[in-house]
């Protein structure tokens, strides 16, 4: 599984989660910074990544257009870089659990009591 991480979560958890997400990337990192969603989207449907983003439009566009691509959509308000590698870290086998699943477009990743 190759993560994309949308402009709205830190460039520095390509580095911190290299080991257990090879190939990861920022969009800062394939020239896409600043782009429209939709450029973001073709390049991650082409190229095989999985977004992940705190943007509420990817997941929206996820509904209604499904995958490719499949979104993880944080919903962790303010968290820092360092807790949000945590989550992903600690939610490894339900994202890739994610990823083959054929049915599922969108997973809600949350930090605390509330996740789903």
């Amino acid at each position: 599984m190759t993560l994309l991480f949308d402009e709205n979560v830190s460039y520095r958890l390509v580095g911190n989660l290299a080991s257990e997400f090879p190939g990861c990337a920022h969009v800062r990192d394939i020239n896409l910074r600043g782009a429209e969603d939709e450029r973001i989207w073709a390049h991650a449907s082409a190229h095989g990544f999985v977004i992940v983003s705190k943007d509420t439009d990817f997941r929206d566009r996820s509904y209604v257009e499904g995958f490719p691509p499949k979104i993880i959509w944080l919903d962790v308000g303010n968290a820092g870089t360092v807790a949000i590698a945590e989550l992903l870290r600690r939610e490894r086998p339900r994202i890739e659990r994610f990823e083959t699943q054929a049915e599922t477009s969108l997973l809600i990743l949350s930090i605390g009591p509330t996740a789903i």
